[in-house]
C-alpha cells in the first residue's frame, strides 16, 4: 500500500473517530456524514426549489391552513426523524409570501351606470295627487258668526276699535230676569234670595257711554257702579267675553237651556256683546232665558246673542 493511501486511511480514521465522539450528545440521526447522506441531499435540493416556486403561484387560504392546522392533534402525528439539517434561507421565508387571493367578487355587487350618474338609483316614490276638496261655504266668518240679517249692524272687533271720551253718548239699559218667575219648578232654590219678586235686576234707564264702545263695555262699567255682581268670561273661538252670571244668578240656574242673553232695538244679534258697536240712543236689554231664547223671543239669535 503506498504512502498516500495510508495518510487517506488515517485521515478517514480520524474523521470518524471525531465525528464518533463529537456527535454522541445530539439524536441518532441528526447529521450523517457519509456518501448516501450527501447524494439524498443533493438530490432533495431540487425538490425544495421546486416547492419554493410553487408557493408564489399557489399558496392555500387562512381558512384551509387553520382547518389543517387544528385537525391534527398532537397526539396522533408521527414523530418523523429528521434526515437533514434544514435550509436556514428556506426556514426564514414568511408563510403569507406570494401573491395576495383575488376578492371575492360577489360579495360586493357593483352599482349599475346610468347616463345622468354612475350608479342607478331607485326612483322616488311619488303620491298620489290629492284633490283637494273644497269646504262647503256656510258663509261664517272665522268667528263662526253666521250672516247678518240686512239691515242690522256687523260685528266690529274690539281690538279694531279706539275708545273716544271726548264724545259722550247716551244709551238706555235694563236687565231682568222675570222669565224666572214662570219657572220657579226650574229655579235652583238656593237662589231664591238673590231673585227680586218682579224679577228686575237693573231697571230701564239712561246711561252715558263714549264713543266706541260695545254692549259689553256698558253693561260692565253700569253693574260696577250699582254694585251688583257680575261675572265673565272670554271666549277666544267667538272673539267676544260670555256673561255667566249677573246678581249671583247664573247660566243653568233655572234649567240647562238657562243663561244670559241681550238684545239692542229689539233686535238679539247672533254675535257676542264684546263685537256690537254702539250708537247714540241704542236700547240695550239684558234678559235671563229659560229656554235658549224662545221663551223671550230671541230664538233666532240664541246661539250668538247669549252672553
Amino acid at each position: 500500500m503506498s504512502k498516500k493511501k495510508w495518510l487517506a486511511a488515517i485521515v478517514v480514521i480520524g474523521v470518524l473517530a471525531i465525528a464518533f465522539f463529537w456527535g454522541g450528545n445530539y439524536p441518532k440521526g441528526s447529521v450523517k456524514l457519509n456518501e448516501s447522506s450527501l447524494e439524498a441531499q443533493s438530490s432533495a435540493e431540487p425538490a425544495s426549489t421546486e416547492q419554493a416556486e410553487q408557493s408564489d403561484t399557489i399558496e392555500p387560504s387562512a381558512g384551509e391552513e387553520a382547518t389543517a392546522t387544528n385537525s391534527m392533534e398532537p397526539s396522533s402525528q408521527p414523530a418523523l426523524e429528521p434526515t437533514a439539517t434544514p435550509d436556514p434561507d428556506e426556514t426564514a421565508k414568511p408563510e403569507t409570501s406570494g401573491k395576495p387571493a383575488a376578492p371575492d367578487e360577489k360579495a360586493t355587487p357593483k352599482p349599475t351606470a346610468t347616463a345622468a350618474g354612475n350608479e342607478s338609483k331607485a326612483p322616488p316614490a311619488t303620491k298620489a295627487p290629492v284633490k283637494e276638496t273644497s269646504k262647503p261655504d256656510t258663509g261664517k266668518d272665522k268667528y263662526l258668526t253666521d250672516p247678518v240679517p240686512e239691515g242690522k249692524p256687523k260685528p266690529v272687533e274690539w281690538q279694531d276699535t279706539t275708545v273716544d271720551k271726548n264724545q259722550k253718548l247716551t244709551v238706555t239699559l235694563s236687565v231682568t230676569a222675570a222669565t224666572i218667575l214662570d219657572n220657579m219648578d226650574l229655579f235652583n232654590e238656593d237662589k231664591l234670595e238673590v231673585l227680586p219678586e218682579d224679577g228686575i235686576i237693573y231697571k230701564a234707564q239712561k246711561v252715558t257711554f263714549y264713543e266706541g264702545e260695545s254692549v259689553f263695555d256698558v253693561l260692565l262699567r253700569e253693574m260696577k257702579k250699582s254694585k251688583i255682581h257680575m261675572e265673565f268670561e272670554m271666549t277666544p273661538i267667538y272673539n267676544s267675553n260670555y256673561i255667566e252670571g249677573i246678581n249671583n244668578i247664573y247660566e243653568f240656574d233655572c234649567g240647562e237651556l238657562s243663561g244670559w242673553m241681550y238684545k239692542v232695538n229689539g233686535w238679539f244679534p247672533n254675535y257676542g256683546s264684546s263685537r256690537y258697536l254702539l250708537k247714540d240712543g241704542d236700547v240695550i236689554d239684558w234678559v235671563y232665558t229659560c229656554d235658549l231664547g224662545r221663551d223671550i223671543g230671541g230664538e233666532n239669535g240664541a246661539a250668538g246673542s247669549k252672553g
